[in-house]
This record gives structure tokens, sequence and C-alpha cells, in this order.
């Protein structure tokens, strides 16, 4: 069964993993754990690149795979979120990026195949450190720091493997820029007629206030509107807040996509995936599993989402308590 089918047959909504930097920070990692001995030779910095874990510390990144896993999760999202060009070029391993998407969907699915359990791995796309929308110069609104081809090659680059890998679904996510988007999902256009894969696309936004506006100034009905040309799995907001305050404006994005849908009733399938509140004046976050929980129980009830999860802050303990939920 695709990820497609068990959306279509699902009696629930299926459990999306937590937040991933939120648990590698429980490690207490140092340079040398990003770094590795094959790595020392690399300049600059290389704490707090996540991605390369892959490839250093895989005891690491197994560890939280399975601790979701063994959580109840039916989708696992990959570590792969910042594996692109752009992204890595901030730490000189813009070279490694093929092998680290390889290896964060292989020890995806280690974790399901060692638990017993079938689940289905998707890759997360971030949508980069750069905007095709905002200047980075605020003396010259006309500045860009990227094109948009240079953005769509990057991802190119990074959906190719994944494909080849064999993914259930690419998640292009946390996006902030519509324009960013685009270039990804002409980026799997283009991964598709290479390769002759056709792999299931999930676009989820985060928003910058309550409107529901994203950070490059779009409502959310002019951001659907802009992405109404791809055919998505699924569409649906990430990160943001916390569920308490992402509620309406899911209510609203349930409520235009059902519109949009008219009497045929195909619409693209929806996601949540909130943090788990506010960080604190620490940069910590304080909702407990139970009380996020309590926020993601309207979503279910109104039957507003098909797949729900985590972003910032949770944990597999959070989503133990949502697939409790859930069941």
């Amino acid at each position: 069964m695709n990820i497609r089918q068990a959306l279509e047959e699902r009696k629930r909504p299926l459990v999306l993993d937590g937040g991933f930097g939120t648990m590698v920070q429980r490690y207490g990692l140092k340079e040398e754990d990003f770094r590795g001995y094959r790595y020392r030779d690399i300049p600059g910095m290389l704490l707090g690149n996540n991605e390369m874990l892959n490839l250093t510390r895989p005891d690491v990144v197994s560890e939280i795979y399975s601790a979701y896993v063994g959580a109840g999760v039916d989708i696992l999202t990959a570590n792969t979120f910042s594996a692109n060009s752009i992204s890595q070029a901030d730490y000189n391993c813009q070279h490694l990026v093929a092998e680290m998407n390889r290896e964060a969907v292989r020890l995806a699915r280690r974790a399901f195949a060692d638990s017993g359990r079938e689940g289905f791995v998707i890759a997360t796309v971030g949508p980069t450190n750069k905007s095709l929308s905002i200047s980075p110069d605020i003396n010259d609104p006309a500045c860009r720091a990227i094109t948009f081809d240079q953005l769509a090659e990057a991802y190119i680059g990074q959906m190719e493997v994944l494909a080849q890998e064999g993914v259930d679904a690419i998640l292009l996510e946390t996006v902030f820029d519509t324009l960013n988007a685009k270039a990804g999902i002409y980026a799997m256009q283009e991964v598709k007629h290479r390769t002759g894969k056709d792999i299931p696309l999930m676009l989820s936004a985060t928003v910058n206030d309550t409107a529901g506006r994203l950070l490059s100034g779009q409502t959310l009905e002019a951001f659907l509107i802009s992405v109404s040309h791809a055919p998505l799995l699924s569409i649906g907001l990430n990160c943001s807040f916390g569920a308490d305050q992402m509620l309406p404006v899911l209510r609203n994005l349930h409520r235009m996509l059902t519109d949009r849908a008219g009497e045929s009733g195909q619409r693209p399938f929806i996601s949540c995936h909130p943090n788990a509140g506010l960080p604190n004046s620490m940069g910590q976050y304080d909702v407990t599993p139970d009380q996020f929980a309590q926020s993601i129980s309207p979503m279910l009830d109104e039957r507003l989402v098909d797949i729900i999860g985590g972003c910032c802050g949770t944990t597999p303990e959070h989503i133990k308590a949502v697939v409790d939920l859930c069941r």
C-alpha cells in the first residue's frame, strides 16, 4: 500500500513524527560529533548542521528515529530538511548533499524494519535560508540573494537523490515564501522527467501571524491559489506557533480547500504539525505532552486534518500522546 492509498482508506489521521532538532539538543553534542574524523579538515564550524549527523553520528539519528517509531508514528520524516547545496554552503558541506540524503532515508527505513512495524518514510525539504521574494538589503528592495533557477537547481540536486532512494513522498515544509515553494514544485516536475519516478509532493506553510499570512506577506488564500496548479498529495501548516493559535487558521484552510473542491469533493489531504506552543524566555518549550494532545483534540473532533504531528519543541512523548488520542 502506498501513502495515498493509506490516506484514502484510513479510519483516523495518520500520525507524523515530531521535532528532530529538539531531540538532537537532548544529546548535548559537540563540534567533534558533527565533524568526526573523516571531515576534520572542512573549514569553519559544523556544530548545528544536523544533516551531518547522518554521516558522523548515525547512531544518534537512528535513536531519534527509533524513539518516534516506538511512539507509534505512521510516518517518519527523514533528517533532510537542510540537505541541499544552498543551506550546506554555509558549512562548506555542499559536496556531501547526496550522501546526506541517502543515509538519512536508509536510516529511517531501517528504524521501521528493526521495529517490525510498517510505516512510511517521507523526506522533508526546507525553504533554505534564502528568499526569492524578500530583499536581504533594506536599502535595495529589488535585491535578491538568489535566483529562481539557482534555487530550483539546488532542489533538483536534493530531490533526485531522494527519488532514487524511493521515499514515499517529499514534504516541502516551513514554506514562508511562495516563490520558493514554486521553485520546489518545478524541481519535482523536473525530477519526475529525469528519473521517471512520480514521487508524491506534500506542501506545508508556516504563517507569521494568527491572520494566516506568510512571512513574505501573502495571505493563506493567495498562497493556495498560487500553488493550485500543482498535483499535491497534501497541503497544510507547520511550525508557526502552538496548536491552540493554529486552530482558527487551520479551520480557514479546511474551509477554503473544501470550497475550492466544490461538488467533486476532491482536494489535497490536509496536514498539520504545530509547535509545542511558543518558546519561553530561555528558548525552551513548556507545553507538556498531555497539554499538546489536548490542544490537538479539536482538530480531530472537527475532522480538519488527515495527517497530524508535531514540529519545534515536540518529542516522542508528545507524539505518543497524539497517537493515543487518535486511536
